[in-house]
């Protein structure tokens, strides 16, 4: 089942930043309308309060019911130049004093007039659909014990709600357009603000095998980018490292295969060239099994340090006796040691918990490097040393001659040798120092090299485990 693939990013952002200036525009727009809405309100509300006052002081100054007649025709002058006002007075007998033409009121606004202090206006349509705002209130005559009076007004809000109605299409229209365009503005922003990722990943498809030395120039991206484009140059810096050690074991490997693949084909060439007696056949046969022998012994040690290299290699966990494990390789070593004419020695004693077959390999290994350096005459030595932060030290010394600072860092390397003729040595593989690298890091500790005054130590520091 193929999966979907997530949205872009340019999309996403470009949906969010449309979303948000959509939902400012609302509000915006919402806040603006009822801005307006409420003027108009108000507006009306001040010519319906006046109104009010100048009809409930005209019935203030009602003395008698002959006062009365006059009301009708003074309210009637008082809303020349109003249009769209309607007014209405009931009198305390619930007969109407006066109404202008046509104007129709909802009997409940009539029922239940209020104080003028608690005025609320009402909204309303009549029979022709036309809508009213209006208010009633109570009005006290100056006749004296007559309950008061109820007055009603109201006026026409029909071209007011007329231009709310285009004010709010104008203003809605207005909205979506400018959500529409802030959405294309966020995304030409966008699509802008993710240049330097373009431009990133143009860079990054010009990196190739042979082009792993090429970097990410990191002064020239956002701040927002540095840590990635650091991130980028870190892995391309490991990769290149990767690539060039494997390029390099690649050649070292073919090459020091080549000697002995060469010297087998070679030697069974020249046997199978005439006849031969079973003895000469049996010779050849010894022959070449030392080869195959060293073959062997080379491809378990890839084979080791490949799994060192993917973590694969987990040392067991068994206390030792350093002391007795190098005395223990003295005396494997001293016949080869006492045929080149080099004096053995050993010194110190510490315990640790670690692999023990592994521990001894590494100590072998630096051992038979040591013999097969040093000339007659000359001594190895193995020191034994506690250290700081609860370590352990092995160091094997050699004297002899120097080694070039130069080649130093690079002695644990797969192959390495510091001749550079790089010829077949024996049983030596080129690997030993590669596995003694891989060992002691697999127990969590650190190798190194110092190689002054004809002296060269090996130095393992591993963690004593207790």
């Amino acid at each position: 089942m193929r999966l979907k693939r997530p949205a872009s990013i340019t999309l996403r952002l470009t949906l969010l930043f449309s979303l948000a200036s959509t939902v400012v525009l609302l509000l915006l727009g919402y806040l603006i309308g009822g801005a307006v809405e409420q003027h108009f309100v108000e507006q009306d509300m001040a010519v319906l309060s006046g109104k009010l006052d100048l009809t409930r002081h005209a019935l203030e100054k009602v003395r008698s019911e002959n006062d009365l007649i006059s009301i009708p025709q003074q309210l009637d002058d008082s809303l020349v130049g109003h249009q769209g006002l309607a007014l209405v007075v009931v009198a305390p007998d619930g007969q109407k004093l006066f109404a202008t033409s046509g104007a129709e009121f909802p009997q409940a606004l009539l029922d239940k007039p209020v104080l003028a202090d608690s005025l609320r206006p009402v909204f309303w349509k009549t029979a022709g659909n036309i809508p009213f705002r209006g208010l009633a209130a109570l009005a006290n005559t100056g006749i004296k014990g007559a309950p008061p009076a109820i007055i009603a007004v109201a006026t026409d809000i029909s071209h007011h709600e007329h231009f709310m109605s285009s004010f709010r299409i104008t203003l809605w229209s207005f909205v979506v357009l400018a959500a529409l365009l802030t959405g294309f503005l966020g995304w030409v922003a966008v699509r802008r603000g993710l240049y330097p990722l373009q431009a990133m990943r143009r860079k990054a498809e010009g990196i190739t095998a042979q082009k792993l030395d090429d970097r990410l120039d990191v002064e020239s991206v956002p701040v927002e980018l540095v840590d990635l484009a650091e991130t980028l140059n870190a892995m391309l810096s490991r990769l290149e490292d990767s690539f060039r050690r494997l390029s390099d074991f690649s050649s070292d490997l073919a090459h020091e295969l080549r000697t002995p693949v060469s010297n087998l084909l070679t030697q069974t060439q020249v046997s199978l060239s005439r006849p031969r007696t079973p003895e000469d056949y049996r010779d050849v046969l010894v022959s070449n099994v030392e080869e195959f022998e060293r073959l062997s012994r080379m491809i378990a040690d890839m084979l080791f340090i490949a799994k060192a290299d993917e973590g694969q290699i987990v040392p067991s966990r068994e206390k030792m006796d350093l002391e007795r494990v190098a005395e223990d390789l003295i005396d494997f070593y001293r016949l080869i040691a006492d045929e080149k004419g080099v004096s053995l020695s050993s010194s110190g004693d510490a315990q640790m918990i670690g692999d023990p077959l592994m521990i001894r390999r590494a100590i072998s290994n630096l051992l038979s490097n040591a013999i097969r350096h040093t000339q007659s005459g000359e001594y190895v030595s193995i020191a034994i040393e506690p250290a700081d932060t609860g370590r352990v030290k092995i160091i094997v010394t050699n004297s002899g001659e120097t080694i070039p600072a130069a080649h130093l860092p690079r002695l644990f390397d797969r192959f390495y040798r510091v001749d550079p003729s790089r010829h077949w040595q024996g049983t030596h593989s080129g690997l030993g120092l590669a596995i003694v690298k891989s060992i002691v890091e697999a127990h969590g500790g650190e190798v190194s090299i110092i190689s002054t005054a004809g002296k060269t130590s090996f130095i393992m520091e591993i963690p004593r485990g207790d």
